[in-house]
């Protein structure tokens, strides 16, 4: 699932990285050639920070379904236990009191 949520991510990223290239037309001439490296090294930037901040939310969501996973476990080890408790109170009592 965690893969599935990064690769997703991940091709959002590079495709929206690939339309935003695409739709920067090159001025005509040299000096049009010499200012759109520039615009490339900022959205390339850009790119790579959105990249970064993806990785870290990615990262912190992953974490925060462990802990809540961990948790859940926990849990279902403590109602295993109640029960087992719960039992065991039941089998000590007379049927008639049910």
């Amino acid at each position: 699932m965690r893969v599935v949520r990064f690769a997703v991510v991940m091709g959002f990223v590079f495709s929206s990285a690939a339309w935003a290239g695409s739709q920067a037309a090159p001025p005509p001439g040299p000096a049009g050639a010499a200012s759109l490296h520039p615009a490339n090294g900022r959205r390339l930037t850009r790119s790579q920070a959105e990249v970064e901040r993806l990785k870290r939310d990615l990262h912190r969501q992953e974490s925060d379904n462990r802990q809540a996973g961990e948790r859940l476990q926990q849990q279902d080890q403590k109602i295993a236990e109640l029960r087992r408790q719960l039992q065991d109170l039941q089998a000590g009592q007379p049927a008639a009191q049910h």
